[in-house]
């Protein structure tokens, strides 16, 4: 009886042991087949997506390409990183009693990488779904999709692509359920027990983050959208709503300028957005330059002397023609169609990508003055609406998209534009590598071809010095007998509107209008042949010299620089005559001219003038003449008969000013 008793009492002390004994032994084995689970789904998952990569994509080639790198996006990447984390989880089998450890390792090691890679394809999958809706609205080509996903894959039935395009998703989300399994039958006290926490939680992150990275993508889709909208298609779009709300970002900003309120400052965006500015001008700069390169290569292209007959019968020129035409028909065109798919195409590809962050870059400000207001109102208040909330979430998911992809941006279209340029250079120069080649046997037969480089460097120099030479002798003997500008005579009635000039600008300023001038555009003035104009600016608001600003007395506008000359102002009698006493002063009467008696005055000549011909004279400055008649034979007033020593020809009116004359009798001179 004792000794029953001693069994009954050691079988009842030792029943929790063997319970216990028995979870453990029963939580290893739960343990043991989630690892499995994990491991071998994730094998069937690499397995799935190699074939989407490999056979479903290489067969619907019917789809354009485009389709094809939304409908599949990033999965390659996806494949390679599934397929390093397989190969780590396999590798764990070998040791069994630190496989748990070694798989939240894993999984912590992964971490960034899982992140990184489904973010992309999740960003994504809103639009790939947006493509297979409109598949299904075309039902013969939705037969072929189906039934090549159905040849492949026969697991994915009805659903076809949908069912393949949300597979990674689910995947991404299994992961912490995985991990919390594994983690659920593993002791406490296990030293991987705390590993395994961290790698649930950091998987958690993963999906949280990729959630959050969806929803601002979706905000930021909304707004990169840049619709070309007509003047009357943007007035109906305004209502209540629209112009509260621009009223209430207008009062706010007035708010900050005025300094009432504090503006936000965030000294990280602000550098990237200076960033993204220079960017987006350096590409318009080089657009815009490239452009113009293309215009002048298609007007080089178009000027062909060597198709005229130059009635040279043989030598260099012949040699010319024979090597233009030849580049004129092939490489030069080969070089404008490289040039035109190898830098403008991806030129303009680059400024039309700006244009998405441009629009979010100036949402972004629309939206930082919502936030400014509604945080006011936290404040003040306390509360905010529903409506306000989603405003303050907006700004938050914009400002976050753009701080962490800007500086990715501003990085690839920095190396794009670099792309451009290194390959616009490679096209210069296998152009010039191209036309040597060609020109080499032509370059044989021309004059000088057996000197050296440096001796033909020599030749060169010493013949454009020589020209030279020649050149400003010609232009020293040409000044020598080049007779000073001669100014239009004025318009009648246009004295008033000189002496306004004159008198506002000072004569250093006015220029006289050679021909008729019909402005082309808005700003452009169109003047009469003599018009005497005031000079406010020799350049136009681009820099251009050949636009001049003036004034006309009444409208100010643009003329072109090369119908405007000098205007030398010709003193009148009053400011010829000698003021010794403004006070005493005695006008000079006017005598009614005689008509048949032509008037004979007495004038001095303001510039020299060389004769040019025997009815020609010539003046000194500031010499005496006699006038004979003020015009020539044919009435022109523009040419004086005058007598100079004994000598009579003409001259120009413009050269002669009126000297003083004596005072008739009956008049007195002032004292």
């Amino acid at each position: 009886m004792t000794n029953h008793g001693d069994d009954a009492l050691s079988s009842r002390t030792g029943a929790p042991d063997g319970d216990d004994r028995l979870s453990e032994d029963r939580s290893l084995l739960q343990q043991r087949l989630a690892v499995r689970e994990l491991i071998d789904t994730e094998v069937s998952y690499l397995h799935v997506l190699q074939l989407c990569a490999s056979d479903i994509r290489s067969r619907l080639q019917q789809l354009p390409q485009g389709d094809l790198d939304v409908l599949f996006s990033n999965i390659d990447d996806i494949i390679k990183v599934n397929s390093r984390l397989l190969h780590d989880l396999q590798e764990t089998a070998s040791r069994e009693e630190e496989q748990v450890q070694l798989i939240g390792n894993a999984f912590l090691e992964f971490q960034e990488e899982l992140e990184q890679v489904y973010k992309v394809y999740c960003a994504s999958y809103e639009q790939a779904l947006l493509l297979v809706e409109t598949y299904r609205k075309e039902p013969e080509l939705q037969r072929e999709i189906q039934g090549i996903i159905e040849a492949v894959l026969p697991q994915a039935g009805p659903s076809g692509l949908s069912f393949l395009l949300v597979i990674p998703l689910q995947r991404i989300t299994k992961y912490p359920l995985l991990l919390q399994k594994i983690l659920e039958n593993t002791l406490p006290d296990a030293s991987a027990y705390a590993v395994l926490q961290r790698a649930t939680s950091a998987l958690q992150d993963v999906v949280t983050n990729i959630n959050e990275y969806k929803r601002r993508k979706e905000v930021a889709s909304k707004y990169t959208k840049v619709e070309p909208l007509s003047l009357r298609e943007r007035l109906a779009r305004i209502n209540t709503h629209t112009l509260s709300k621009k009223t209430t970002r207008l009062s706010q900003l007035l708010k900050q300028e005025a300094g009432l309120v504090p503006r936000t400052e965030d000294k990280e965006f602000d550098d990237l957005e200076e960033r993204f500015h220079w960017v987006s001008l350096c590409v318009t700069e080089l657009k815009s330059n490239v452009a113009a390169y293309l215009d002048n290569l298609e007007a080089f292209l178009r000027f062909r002397p060597q198709d005229y007959n130059l009635e040279i019968p043989e030598g260099p020129v012949v040699q010319y023609c024979y090597l233009a035409r030849d580049l004129q028909l092939q490489a030069f065109p080969e070089f404008k169609q490289q040039l035109e798919a190898q830098v403008w195409q991806p030129l303009c590809s680059l400024a039309k990508a700006l244009a998405g962050p441009q629009n979010l870059i100036k949402k972004r400000l629309d939206k930082l003055l919502d936030f400014e207001r509604v945080e006011e109102k936290l404040l003040e208040v306390g509360s905010v609406t529903y409506e306000e909330e989603a405003a303050r979430h907006t700004y938050q998911a914009l400002n976050s998209l753009l701080v962490a992809e800007l500086p990715q941006f501003n990085q690839l279209a920095m190396r794009w534009l670099g792309q451009i340029l290194c390959t616009f250079v490679t096209l210069q120069r296998d152009l010039a590598k191209q036309v040597l080649q060609r020109a080499e046997d032509s370059l044989a037969q021309l004059p000088h071809h057996h000197l050296s480089e440096p001796a033909f460097r020599k030749l060169v120099e010493d013949a454009l010095g020589q020209t030279s030479h020649q050149l400003r002798s010609f232009q020293e003997n040409f000044e020598k007998v080049l007779p000073p500008p001669t100014t239009q005579p004025l318009l009648p009635g246009a004295e008033r509107q000189v002496q306004a000039l004159l008198s506002r600008y000072g004569p250093g300023k006015l220029y006289q209008v050679t021909s008729n001038i019909s402005g082309a555009g808005t700003l452009d003035l169109t003047l009469p042949r003599g018009h005497i104009v005031a000079l406010l600016q020799n350049k136009d608001t681009k820099g251009n010299s050949s636009r001049w600003l003036v004034d006309t007395g009444g409208h100010r506008g643009y003329v072109p620089a090369g119908k405007l000359e000098v205007y030398h102002v010709v003193p009148s009698e009053e400011e010829a005559k000698p003021h010794r006493d403004s006070q005493h002063q005695t006008p000079e009467p006017i005598s009614a001219p005689v008509p048949s008696v032509p008037a004979v005055t007495q004038v001095v000549a303001m510039y020299p003038f060389m004769a040019r011909s025997s009815h020609e004279v010539s003046l000194q400055a500031g010499q005496r003449v006699t006038v004979l008649e003020a015009q020539d034979k044919k009435g022109n007033p523009e040419w004086s008969l005058v007598e100079v020593n004994g000598q009579r020809g003409y001259v120009p009116s413009s050269f002669l000013a009126r000297a003083p004359s004596p005072a008739p009798w009956g008049w007195s001179l002032p004292s």
